[in-house]
């Protein structure tokens, strides 16, 4: 049965769907996290830390952020592949290109597949600049995520990266949440609106949210 519904197309968007929304809710803690940055050195590390005792003494050091961690990574995948074979599908059902010159679509709808394959490649660059400091610039210091921070947005290549990645998924969220709401059968003729305004709301939200780390290293109010 799982596997009849993987293979139909409603199947897919709903996975689809219930993986972006789980990514949703994680981004909306993330960013709430992020802006403690703004309340020193001290308390965001402080925080950083707690991340890693979450559910002690039940919960073993650093399980529930594993957890969390396995939880993204099955939500990233399942997206990106249903994503993936979804458009895959739509191109075989439809081999020639639409006729009409001018495109109908909005520009995030347009803009969907590309801002998926930005957000890909932001997730492995910014897992390897923070998180293992494969790549990360000013020496990378473990436990001191404040200072690992600042050093990223006190480059220009890390402020333009981690901007550009921000705006694409601030158009990725406003469709996104739209398209799900829909596949899932909570859109009608009364929440069309109020959905949509929702989804505005959530990705301007989300991109300011994320984006207002690097300005306040930028313009020296985080240091």
């Amino acid at each position: 049965m799982a596997r009849t519904v993987w293979d139909s197309t409603v199947g897919k968007k709903t996975v689809m769907a219930v993986s972006g929304l789980v990514m949703l809710l994680y981004l909306v803690a993330h960013m709430i996290g992020n802006l403690k940055i703004y309340f020193g050195a001290e308390e965001f590390n402080h925080y950083a830390h707690w991340l890693r005792t979450v559910g002690e003494p039940f919960m073993h050091y650093e399980w529930t952020l594993w957890l969390i961690r396995v939880v993204l990574v099955i939500a990233v995948v399942a997206h990106a592949v249903s994503a993936y074979q979804l458009s895959r599908r739509d191109i075989k059902a439809r081999p020639s290109k639409y006729v009409h010159s001018k495109p109908r679509s909005s520009y995030a709808t347009r803009t969907m597949r590309w801002g998926g394959i930005i957000l890909g490649l932001f997730i492995v660059w910014h897992l390897l600049d923070l998180t293992t400091g494969t790549v990360h610039s000013g020496g990378f210091e473990t436990g001191k995520p404040y200072q690992n921070v600042v050093d990223t947005f006190s480059t220009w290549y890390g402020n333009v990266i981690y901007i550009v990645a921000m705006l694409a998924l601030g158009l990725h969220i406003r469709h996104g949440f739209w398209s799900a709401a829909q596949t899932l059968g909570a859109g009608s003729r009364t929440r069309d609106r109020a959905l949509k305004t929702t989804a505005n709301v959530l990705a301007l939200l989300l991109t300011i949210g994320f984006v207002a780390v690097p300005v306040g290293v930028m313009t020296g109010v985080v240091s």
